[in-house]
């Protein structure tokens, strides 16, 4: 796979504020070993995940960073318990801001980057960004678990349940006269 011709290695701190003031366009990846909470929630990240951000100033004054990450990974399977390859791919678009205060005054369209004073993790945001795109429950697109498991048939005979009323010392109780 070829590299576009303004790509470039991603710095892991940036200055967004500069960056939206001075448009800057991002185009680059991030090693697997750089995003260690996305380890820890996939099995595997199996490529380098790669980024295109643009950092810009909107029309309503916000300083904005938009585009596209994308990231090939495996999850476990909730199924069979085993890896199961999952593409996921983000549509970016962030809000810069310094704090809780200015993020509830972000139109509804962006989300807060909230980064405080002077340099910011762009691993950690496009991290944030990916842990939010993965499936609340993975599973293979194809059948992996035979369907026999799943089967509903009637198996009392195979359970020993006691029919007795677990309520029923309860019962004697009640009946009993009070001295």
């Amino acid at each position: 796979m070829s590299k576009p011709p303004n790509y470039q290695r991603l710095p892991r701190t940036v200055d967004p504020r500069k960056f939206a003031q001075n448009g800057v366009k991002l185009v680059g990846d991030i090693e697997q070993n750089q995003l260690e909470r996305l380890s820890a929630a996939v099995v595997q990240i199996v490529s380098p995940v790669q980024v295109s951000l643009a950092f810009d100033i909107g029309e309503e004054g916000y300083r904005e960073v938009t585009g596209r990450i994308s990231a090939e990974v495996q999850a476990e399977c909730q199924r069979c318990l085993q890896p199961t390859p999952l593409s996921l791919v983000c549509d970016v678009s962030v809000g810069v801001v310094w704090d809780e205060d200015q993020a509830k005054q972000l139109p509804s369209r962006l989300d807060p980057w909230i980064v405080g004073e002077g340099a910011a993790d762009l691993f950690c945001m496009v991290e944030e960004e990916l842990l939010l795109a993965l499936p609340m429950v993975a599973f293979h697109a194809e059948q992996c678990v035979n369907e026999a498991l799943f089967s509903s048939a009637d198996s009392s005979e195979d359970l020993d349940v006691d029919q007795s009323n677990p309520f029923s010392v309860l019962e004697q109780l009640k009946s009993t006269p009070k001295k």
